[in-house]
């Protein structure tokens, strides 16, 4: 089994997702997420020319703050984000293939997965953390029925349907890594908007787990 490298320690484990972003915006809208708090910021390939923004992303904010790509579907995507810098690959499925390729480039992945099959295919592949997707369907309770068969140290995350209002839902059955969307940023959003929604975001978790500003 290859191991991509372990899942950073964050001090809010939550990837903002920035689906549809334009290349002339990603400077303004990072700017916010970083300074509002995110660590880890994933661009997905169907946004408009995602290599272009992803390579802007990793120029400007890659010292800083985890920058990788979304949706990525093949091993020759994982070969794109490593020319570009990226040091994360978010996946809406379990490849192994794709999930061995960034462990053999050394960069952080997040495996979608939705059964227990899939996530023990991912683990064994060397996910870095899993991705539950998506999680609105499987639920809380559901997650925590498939945690159960996992290894201990396995990173669960959820993505889909998670928002800064059921937070509290998952915090109950131990989960604390999310990919937040749509609650985040959607096609259109100016900077103000996404640092408003950021905000209540960050606020919301560090409520539901004690984090301290």
């Amino acid at each position: 089994m290859m191991n991509s490298p372990v899942w950073p320690t964050f001090k809010r484990p939550l990837v903002a997702i920035i689906r549809g972003i334009e290349n002339h915006e990603v400077e303004d809208i990072l700017t916010v997420l970083v300074e509002e708090g995110f660590e880890a910021i994933e661009i997905p390939l169907n946004s408009p020319n995602p290599w272009v923004s992803i390579a802007k992303a990793v120029e400007l904010f890659g010292s800083k703050v985890l920058i990788g790509a979304g949706t990525v579907l093949s091993v020759d995507d994982v070969e794109k984000l490593v020319a570009v810098g990226g040091k994360l690959m978010v996946s809406p499925n379990t490849n192994a293939e794709v999930i061995k390729a960034a462990a053999a480039h050394g960069i952080y992945s997040m495996p979608g997965c939705y059964t227990a099959t899939e996530a023990l295919i991912a683990v064994h592949s060397g996910a870095s953390a899993l991705k539950f997707f998506p999680a609105g369907t499987l639920g809380p309770s559901g997650i925590a029925g498939i945690k159960t068969i996992l290894p201990k140290d396995a990173v669960i995350g959820a993505v889909g349907g998670v928002s800064e209002h059921n937070f509290a839902d998952y915090a109950k059955v131990g989960i604390k890594t999310f990919g937040i969307a749509t609650s985040l940023y959607q096609p259109g959003d100016d900077a103000a908007t996404v640092r408003e929604k950021a905000r209540g975001i960050i606020a919301a978790y560090d409520v539901v787990y004690g984090v301290e500003a």
